[in-house]
């Protein structure tokens, strides 16, 4: 982070339109969702407590290790991070427009849950949408919090959310019991393969007996940490954090040194707990390590993201992700869309046939096309178009189409 530091305008805050560094950061949170996205829908076997046998290989095992320590549970952290910050911003945005901003988000959230209630089912169970539609009415409850209580709460769902996983652990160890049964879970990602491999319906019927498996994953573990990052949003946008994220490098140089001095010993335990014993009582511990230590390297990443974009340098990185994070919901759609067409019976169906490390290629690939795609479109049009559809459910009456800078996030 030595380059020379860059003189740009002043992000536009609450009283401008857009906050390039959300852009920037929701652009880069997309990669590392598709990272671990795509593990999931490449093969059945990924989240059984079985890793696919046919694919047992030092790249396939290192790539496992990898995705693991560095991307699962962190970015979607960040995004959440984010969908809190913006909060603030459509509040007071709404607030100087003289709109119904509880009625407006209202309908913004009724929208989401309906796409992720569509995506859940017909693309990828692994939907976040759903979630931040729920959560999303806590938060607009708490709108009103003050920033240190909203951090104390997020602060307290993590440390209960930990807790939690490590009583369950000790429970689990002094029972004597635990553990994924190899054969059963071989039986049943066999069986869901060969449902992903069939037939549109086939795949839809898949998707529907994963739902309740993924409920369970959403209750007690991403959705606690989702609302204790939006919280932490909350408090960020009530402060103005990322207004002039430059002027911040000590805090931000203090979350890269803490975040990387811890994130990734917690992402280390936790990746082999869920590999190599998957289902115990260790396991459990792990999860509750992770629940602690994820945030930390989220936002390390983040701040890395923030330096790097203050610089010199880091105005190719802002020209690239800023269109990407413009479009977040339908890139993060269009990853479903992709994934689905590539892996499952809607089209290639290639499920458990690519290995980890050409998944993982895959997802650079296709990121790399989407940012690409991104800037093509934004040179045409004002918003996405998931983003426009999404603006007209929030609003009740269809955004304008012509090409403008856009307002706020």
């Amino acid at each position: 982070m030595t380059d020379t530091v860059r003189t740009r305008p002043k992000p536009a805050g609450p009283e401008g339109r857009r906050i390039t560094d959300i852009d920037v950061l929701r652009g880069f949170a997309l990669l590392g969702i598709l990272m671990v996205n795509i593990t999931y829908i490449a093969s059945a076997h990924h989240g059984t407590g079985l890793e696919d046998p046919r694919f047992d290989s030092p790249a396939d095992h290192a790539t496992r290790y990898l995705v693991a320590t560095f991307f699962e549970a962190k970015f979607f952290l960040l995004f959440s991070f984010l969908f809190g910050y913006s909060f603030t911003l459509q509040a007071k945005s709404a607030a100087r427009g003289g709109a119904r901003f509880s009625r407006r988000f209202l309908r913004r959230l009724a929208a989401l849950f309906a796409l992720g209630a569509f995506h859940a089912v017909v693309l990828f169970p692994g939907d976040i949408l759903t979630t931040y539609a729920l959560l999303g009415l806590i938060l607009l409850a708490a709108r009103n919090t003050r920033p240190r209580t909203a951090v104390k709460a997020a602060v307290a769902l993590f440390a209960v959310t930990a807790t939690g996983y490590l009583v369950l652990g000790f429970a689990q160890y002094a029972a004597g019991g635990g553990g994924t049964d190899a054969a059963s879970a071989a039986a049943h990602a066999q069986q869901a393969t060969q449902a992903l491999r069939g037939s549109p319906g086939s795949v839809i019927g898949a998707h529907l007996e994963q739902l309740p498996d993924v409920a369970v994953l959403l209750v007690f573990f991403q959705a606690p940490a989702a609302l204790a990052a939006f919280l932490l949003g909350l408090a960020a946008g009530r402060r103005e954090v990322l207004a002039d994220a430059a002027r911040r490098a000590p805090v931000l140089r203090r979350l890269q040194q803490v975040g990387y001095s811890v994130g990734p010993a917690g992402g280390v335990v936790y990746a082999h707990a869920s590999l190599e014993h998957p289902g115990t009582a260790y396991h459990l511990a792990a999860l509750g390590l992770d629940v602690v230590t994820a945030p930390l390297l989220a936002a390390a990443y983040a701040a890395t993201v923030l330096r790097l974009a203050a610089t010199t340098r880091g105005h190719r990185l802002t020209a690239q992700l800023a269109p990407a994070g413009r479009m977040a919901l339908t890139n993060y759609l269009t990853q479903s869309l992709f994934c689905a067409l590539l892996f499952t019976g809607f089209g290639a169906a290639l499920v458990g046939r690519v290995s980890p490390p050409a998944a993982a290629g895959i997802a650079l690939s296709l990121f790399t096309c989407q940012l690409v795609a991104c800037r093509w479109w934004l040179h045409r049009h004002r918003y996405g178009p998931v983003e426009w559809l999404l603006r007209a459910a929030t609003n009740a009456a269809w955004p304008h189409r012509s090409r403008r800078s856009g307002d706020a996030s």
